[in-house]
């Protein structure tokens, strides 16, 4: 019995330093995109933060999982393109009725 309970304690303590290691974003965010990796160049917009990601990283494990999700870019939004081409076209289409 003994044997079994030093075992189990043994386990979990591997299970707690292996999760200890990790960080919430880079494992449960996702494929990281290349928008995501690349710092934004002048004139674009910040980045946004995964807010979840970044409360779960400051509960669970502050000290590791904050610089890795930063260094990896996973605690980033994804940058989604469909969002802006239809307020492009939706300007585009203003500024062509004000010409008439």
């Amino acid at each position: 019995m003994k044997l079994v309970k030093k075992f189990s304690v043994l386990a979990m303590a591997a299970v707690m330093l292996a999760g200890s290691m990790t960080s919430c974003a880079t494992v449960f965010g996702g494929q990281i995109t290349e928008n995501q990796k690349r710092r934004p160049a002048e004139g674009e917009s910040r980045r946004e933060v995964r807010i979840g990601a970044l409360v779960a990283d400051i509960l669970l494990f502050p000290l590791i999982s904050i610089p890795v999700d930063f260094a990896t870019g996973a605690i980033y939004k994804p940058h989604s393109t469909t969002k802006s081409k239809p307020a492009q076209a939706a300007n585009t289409t203003a500024a062509e009725l004000s010409k008439k």
